[in-house]
C-alpha cells in the first residue's frame, strides 16, 4: 500500500499546467501549433469562451496523470532503490516513452496529423511529465 502525498500530486499537476501555458504560448510554440492545427488568431479569440471548460478538464487529466506517476515513482523507489528525484525523472520518461508517445504517434500514422504537430504535442507531454517527475521527486 502506497501512502499518497496529495500535496505532491497537486503540485505536480500545477507544474504540468504551467509547462503547458508556457509551451503553447506565443513565446515558445503557440504560433507554430496554431499553424499546424489550422487555427487562425481570430478563430482562437472566438473560442476563448469555451476555454474554461477545456482547462478544467485538462487540469483533471493532469491530476490523474500526476497521481499515477506518483504511484509509479514510489514503486521505483521501493523496488529499484532509486532516490526520489531519479525515480521521478526515470518514471516520467519511461511512462512517456511507453504510453504517451506511441499513442500520439498513432495520430500521425492514422489520424492525418503532421510530424511537426506530433513533435510539438509530444514534446510538451515529455516536458510536462518530466516536470511532474521533478516535483514528485522533491515534494
Amino acid at each position: 500500500m502506497i501512502e499518497v502525498n496529495y500535496v505532491s500530486v497537486l503540485a505536480a499537476a500545477i507544474a504540468s499546467m504551467g509547462v503547458g501555458f508556457l509551451w503553447y504560448s506565443p513565446i515558445l510554440l503557440g504560433n507554430q501549433w496554431m499553424k499546424e492545427m489550422n487555427i487562425n488568431p481570430k478563430k482562437m479569440k472566438m473560442s476563448q469562451k469555451a476555454m474554461g471548460k477545456m482547462y478544467a478538464l485538462s487540469t483533471i487529466g493532469a491530476v490523474i496523470m500526476a497521481y499515477v506517476l506518483y504511484h509509479v515513482t514510489q514503486m521505483s523507489m521501493n523496488f529499484y532503490g532509486y532516490e526520489a528525484n531519479m525515480a521521478g525523472l526515470t518514471s516520467a520518461f519511461w511512462m512517456w516513452f511507453g504510453f504517451v508517445m506511441p499513442v500520439q504517434m498513432t495520430e500521425v500514422l492514422f489520424g492525418g496529423k503532421s510530424w511537426r504537430l506530433f513533435a510539438i504535442n509530444t514534446g510538451y507531454q515529455l516536458a510536462s511529465m518530466l516536470a511532474m517527475g521533478v516535483v514528485i521527486g522533491n515534494v
